[in-house]
């Protein structure tokens, strides 16, 4: 049963990679400009971003389903003066979301938690490439402020590229949080990935509920950062 649901787990995976390519150029517009736009935040609150792909972005669900959203609230429960923004964009790489960053770093950031590389590992992108989009990524949020602090979300994919490179993607994560000394989230779908009931139909977005559990995962390491800040 194990293996029928990661190997079921695959084939949605691969579905992803062609419904975010259909939809990355609308989606750019649609979150990267007009969601972005609209949540500009006030220069007395503190600002955390949330950069990432459909993952981020709540694909399949209302913005505010989303784990961005559920931190937002989870934020303003303990009462801490910060602005969750949702800067996910659907099918993004790392090549794609390094290309746009300077843009969204025109507004300060705070916390800065980057979730990207899931479709490199798909699409069977060199992992060397991968590792060092992420390394500028990270670079160019130190370079712009040395004082924002990084959360990398950790992701796994399946052995579709061969056991050694779905080994090797797997460490990309640690390796980089360690030589950059910046928190680490494992696996931001840690108790979601797999499983039928907390996706949807396509079998690798989270459902509503499964958003609440990523939500978890993030807020596990976060909260440690947010009390350091």
């Amino acid at each position: 049963m194990t293996n029928l649901l990661k190997f079921s787990y695959f084939l949605v995976l691969l579905a992803l990679v062609s419904c975010g390519e259909k939809q990355k150029e609308t989606e750019k517009k649609d979150s990267s400009i007009s969601r972005e736009s609209e949540t500009v935040t006030p220069s007395s609150t503190k600002s955390i971003l949330f950069f990432g792909n459909s993952l981020t972005a709540a694909y399949g669900l209302e913005e505010k389903e989303g784990f961005p959203a559920l931190i937002q609230n989870r934020l303003d429960s303990v009462g801490l003066n910060y602005t969750s923004i949702n800067s996910g964009v659907s099918g993004e790489t790392t090549s794609g979301g390094l290309n746009r960053l300077d843009w969204v770093l025109n507004q300060k950031v705070e916390v800065f938690v980057l979730e990207l590389g899931a479709n490199d590992g798909l699409r069977g992108i060199p992992l060397k490439e991968t590792k060092q989009n992420l390394q500028a990524i990270i670079d160019k949020v130190k370079s712009k402020n040395n004082s924002t602090k990084i959360v990398l979300a950790g992701m796994q994919i399946p052995p579709n590229m061969g056991q050694d490179y779905t080994n090797e993607f797997k460490k990309i994560y640690p390796d980089l949080a360690e030589k950059n000394q910046v928190e680490l989230i494992p696996f931001l779908l840690e108790g979601v990935a797999g499983n039928p009931d907390l996706n949807l139909e396509d079998g690798i977005h989270p459902t509503a509920e499964g958003q609440k559990i990523v939500m978890e995962n993030v807020w596990r390491v976060l909260k440690t950062v947010l009390s350091e800040n």
